[in-house]
């Protein structure tokens, strides 16, 4: 049990390194990175080479934002085998449904909860 939990800690501490690198050595936004590591799951996934660090990191793969990429193809590329060429439309939407509802309920929460203040 603790190997897991350490190879899912370095899989998800070096995904989230190459990100604080890309902040603190290039002039990329935030919205940026996040549309590169969503391309690099997606991208990743595609060749194939993504899943092998899911299988081997777990979480620490599949819940920082490139996992997201991952999920998408993921979903897509399952969809095509079943139904076909309508799967491209559908795959990546039903793949990733709950997490993006949970994100709309969450985020709703913390609205609720909230104070922004505008600068």
């Amino acid at each position: 049990m603790l190997m897991e939990y350490l190879k899912v800690f370095l899989v998800g501490g070096v995904i989230c390194s190459i990100g604080q690198i890309l902040i603190d050595r290039t002039k990329l936004t935030p919205a940026r990175i996040m549309v590169v590591f969503v391309l690099m799951g997606a991208i990743l996934t595609a060749f194939g080479l993504y899943k092998p660090l899911v299988e081997f990191g777990g979480a620490g793969a599949t819940v920082p934002i490139s996992g997201f990429g991952y999920t998408l193809v993921a979903g897509v590329i399952e969809e095509i085998d079943k139904i076909g060429f309508l799967g491209i439309f559908s795959g990546g939407v039903k793949a990733t449904a709950s997490g993006i509802a949970a994100a709309i309920v969450f985020g709703y929460f913390a609205a609720l909860v909230a104070k922004p203040k505008l600068k």
